[in-house]
């Protein structure tokens, strides 16, 4: 009996995080399932930052700094939440 057995790759689980850093604490903020999607959500979070760099001085408050790198989901925390852009003001970001 001759028959082809088709063998189906699981799914790539890989996604797209937005990861912030602020000195050697780092977190992800966000994840997306393209990379497009995911230097969007960077370039959003890093106008925010600009906009509210001045104040920021004046508290001399730490800039985060924002990356995009893929992940896996499972490489995610279990209880992971996304982070405000301004989030770290009040203390969310550890």
């Amino acid at each position: 009996m001759n028959e082809v057995i088709r063998l189906v790759r699981a799914q790539d689980d890989t996604i797209w995080a937005v990861v912030a850093s602020v000195g050697k604490t780092t977190r992800v903020a966000e994840v997306f399932p393209t990379r497009g999607a995911a230097l969007a959500d960077r370039a959003w979070r890093e106008s925010q930052v600009r906009a509210y760099a001045a104040f920021l001085e004046s508290c001399r408050q730490a800039v985060p700094r924002y990356s995009v790198t893929p992940i896996r989901r499972t490489d995610l925390p279990r209880k992971w939440k996304p982070l405000p852009a301004l989030g770290f003001l009040r203390g969310q970001f550890l």
